[in-house]
């Protein structure tokens, strides 16, 4: 299959490189100069020569076609969208006079942006948003990625539901071990980063600020010895499920939902499974600062969207309004105005999402 993936940073140049080994013509577009400019003109400069290291096995794939032409992603039947969700409204903006009639657009992970599909693009698309993404690992250097963890399961809702089996059809042939959700609802507020970069990186900022490119925040905020940790993570989920709930669907913990994607083995207990994810030697350091993705987009592009929704269903969330406000002080910015309300997301284009899951009930 033709697939163009929009973001070359670590992840989307280690799926580009996957997809590309299972046998897909892969466009990789760099979308911004913000960082890993190194890497994207080695790949130009090197045939899109891509290595993955995956766990001592070693893969080389050359990519198709590596470029910044945003217009490329006409020519494909799905577009990827591989970047920091901070960016996706105007990413969306720019790319929707390209799109066209039928293509797939999986935004990986998502946390609504779906809902910018739907004010922007008024093409006949399928819009499909994943939890979280396939292959975790850094670039250890250009042309050369380090593979620390692979989902097991990657679930994903699909919007139209009326195209459903449609799209696992074609989906399914991506080779990337997909479920599918009920709702597009459900990948967005099961994106695990919302729950545990936000507890696990605010919690740890005088951490962070001392020991810089020596902390890895899943070794030291989520060891069997870090209890407290884990019931401040317990009370957030809990006001996650709750939201979940009062939109019409099943409560899921923040550890049932993790073992599901990162286990296969049923007996197993949920919080373990994450537990034993958390202290494999092979995690990234990492956040090495204070203002990094770990708070910069999670807060506003998760915590905030989770208050908001809140608001609006009359459902308390005190646990992730005070990490908006920790977080926000702690950076010195109102992350509120850059982050996305029901406002920002549009309260129609949630309906609309919300609804379509109920059509086939």
């Amino acid at each position: 299959m033709k697939v163009a993936i929009l973001g070359a940073g670590n992840a989307g140049c280690a799926v580009g490189a996957d997809l590309t080994l299972h046998g897909h013509e892969v466009t990789l577009i760099k979308t911004s100069h913000a960082m890993h400019d190194e890497n994207f003109k080695y790949l130009q400069e090197n045939d899109g020569k891509m290595i993955l290291n995956e766990f001592g096995k070693i893969s080389e794939a050359n990519i198709s076609k590596v470029t910044r032409d945003l217009e490329e992603i006409s020519n494909n039947e799905i577009i990827i969208i591989y970047i920091q969700t901070n960016y996706h409204k105007d990413l969306i903006k720019r790319i929707v006079k390209y799109l066209k009639d039928d293509q797939i657009i999986l935004i990986n992970p998502g946390y609504l942006s779906s809902a910018y599909l739907l004010e922007y693009c008024d093409k006949d698309i399928i819009i499909a948003e994943a939890q979280s993404s396939f292959i975790d690992g850094r670039i250890m250097e250009n042309g050369y990625f380090r593979v620390g963890f692979r989902n097991v399961r990657n679930p994903i809702g699909i919007y139209p539901s009326s195209r459903k089996e449609e799209a696992i059809e074609k989906l399914d042939k991506l080779g990337e071990r997909f479920v599918y959700l009920d709702s597009i609802i459900e990948a967005a507020l099961h994106n695990p980063n919302m729950i545990v970069h936000t507890i696990g990186s605010v919690m740890s900022i005088p951490r962070i600020e001392i020991a810089k490119d020596d902390f890895c925040m899943y070794h030291e905020a989520y060891t069997r010895e870090n209890t407290h940790t884990w019931q401040v993570l317990e009370a957030l989920d809990e006001e996650k499920m709750n939201v979940l709930e009062k939109l019409g669907f099943e409560r899921l913990s923040y550890e049932e939902a993790c073992k599901y994607r990162n286990s296969l083995d049923t007996s197993i207990d949920a919080k373990e499974v994450f537990l034993d994810y958390a202290a494999m030697d092979t995690r990234a350091k990492g956040p090495v600062k204070v203002d990094s993705r770990y708070i910069s987009e999670d807060v506003p592009e998760g915590l905030v969207m989770l208050e908001s929704l809140g608001k609006v269903l009359d459902i308390r969330t005190p646990i992730a309004t005070s990490f908006i406000e920790i977080a926000s002080a702690a950076l010195g910015r109102e992350l509120r105005k850059s982050g996305r309300s029901v406002e920002d997301l549009g309260y129609e284009n949630i309906k609309k999402l919300i609804n379509d899951s109920k059509s086939n009930e």
